[in-house]
């Protein structure tokens, strides 16, 4: 099977990759190559890094044996593509400048009748004698002037979606480009067709597909897959225990006893990626989150091997 699209993972380098995280790179590295697509790397670092967090990443993922089909790409790097954008948007009057705090849109937000967590529109139609005397108080945001409430998406898993759309920030008023525009932005430009991420973002994908549709852009095809959590429902995070590849190297487990751990999550073959693939299927998928319990993972630890596949001192790929 062939296809001209690829598909992506795209981890942001403010701290370590953790099992859940692995678990849908993993997932997103299966859905492009069932596919025919290829499967790359995107380091979405507009905002912020940690030093050596990239690397470290790089060097995880590829232990895995999850290696992009062409070079890593870094929002950073980007800035000319996000301009363009932002001048379309603007020929098409589509963008107003707003001096609210973040303050203010909670309490907005909070307000009776209001949609929570939506941006209600409080500085769309300021006249530009107002935006002037806001502007000396403070920098301006730049909105979407959306124009609609709700979009609707298909999702793999999900089935048809549809969600609320506001006024989304597309550039912060510290200047950084807001991340629903930069994804949009990069998926199209990257060639990415198919987004596969976590179920916590599905609320997302509907402001992002009426985002590329003003900017002419294809939307792509959406996979939110579940969580790994704690015993208690929470999102796993660092602070759960030995949940990052480098812990668990510390405790003796090699990164083919974590992809094994992963993939039985899933209830496919643990043996390796390409038997994995061999019976993938996204309808026979777990659709409940994989609860992780960091105490079994640290207390039947596997012998060390002579030669970890991911050195705790984390050797730059």
């Amino acid at each position: 099977m062939t296809h001209r699209g690829a598909g992506r993972f795209a981890p942001t380098p403010s701290g370590q990759l953790h099992l859940g995280n692995l678990r849908t790179a993993v997932l997103a590295w299966l859905f492009a190559r069932s596919t025919g697509r290829r499967f790359l790397i995107r380091v979405e670092d507009l905002d912020r890094v940690r030093a050596g967090a990239e690397a470290e990443h790089l060097a995880e993922l590829a232990a895995l044996g999850l290696t992009p089909d062409s070079p890593v790409t870094r929002q950073s790097e980007q800035g000319e593509r996000y301009d363009r954008a932002l001048d379309h948007l603007r020929g098409r009057g589509l963008v107003y400048e707003c001096f609210c705090t973040r303050r203010d849109v909670a309490e907005a937000a909070s307000a009776p009748h209001a949609r929570t967590g939506f941006y209600p529109g409080t500085c769309r139609d300021l006249d530009e004698g107002e935006r002037e005397r806001r502007r000396a108080l403070r920098a301006p945001a730049l909105r979407l002037r959306s124009g609609v409430d709700s979009w609707s998406v298909t999702d793999l898993l999900a089935g048809r979606t549809e969600g609320p759309v506001d006024d989304l920030v597309l550039r912060r008023n510290d200047g950084v480009i807001a991340y629903n525009l930069a994804v949009v932005v990069d998926d199209a430009a990257d060639g990415i067709d198919q987004v596969v991420r976590g179920d916590d973002l599905l609320d997302s994908a509907p402001r992002q597909a009426h985002l590329a549709s003003l900017l002419g852009l294809p939307a792509p095809a959406y996979a939110h897959v579940p969580l790994a959590v704690t015993g208690s429902g929470r999102r796993l995070a660092k602070r759960d225990g030995a949940v990052t590849l480098e812990d668990l190297a510390a405790l003796g487990r090699t990164a083919p006893e974590v992809l094994e751990l992963l993939l039985t999550s899933l209830g496919l073959p643990g043996s390796s990626l390409e038997d994995a693939l061999a019976v993938f299927a996204p309808d026979a998928l777990p659709q409940i989150p994989w609860v992780v319990d960091p105490a079994v993972l640290s207390s039947t630890p596997a012998p060390p091997a002579c030669n970890p596949s991911v050195p705790t001192d984390k050797v730059s790929p």
